[in-house]
């Protein structure tokens, strides 16, 4: 643990960023869970409002750095095929 009054502070700067992008990581698996489960499902206009969603989730994580940006736009690059993909 840290000794002094700057070790301390960084300390609890760390927990809380690394809280934030945990939750922020979180918010990403599960807006791509609900364009998964809208693909499972053969419903196209579901899963096309659920990539729009995703979309801007993504976008946010990568802007506060919790997901890397080139990353970020590999993932929403292969939900967009997937969503292409489905059969009207």
């Amino acid at each position: 643990m840290a000794n002094h009054k700057s070790a301390i502070k960084r300390h609890k700067q760390s927990l809380e960023r690394a809280a934030r992008n945990r939750a922020d990581r979180t918010r990403v698996k599960n807006a791509v869970k609900s364009v998964r489960a809208a693909i499972q499902n053969k419903n196209k206009s579901l899963a096309e409002g659920a990539l729009s969603t995703a979309s801007s989730v993504f976008a946010k994580a990568a802007g506060r750095g919790a997901l890397h940006r080139r990353k970020a736009a590999r993932k929403m690059s292969r939900l967009a095929r997937a969503v292409n993909a489905v059969a009207v």
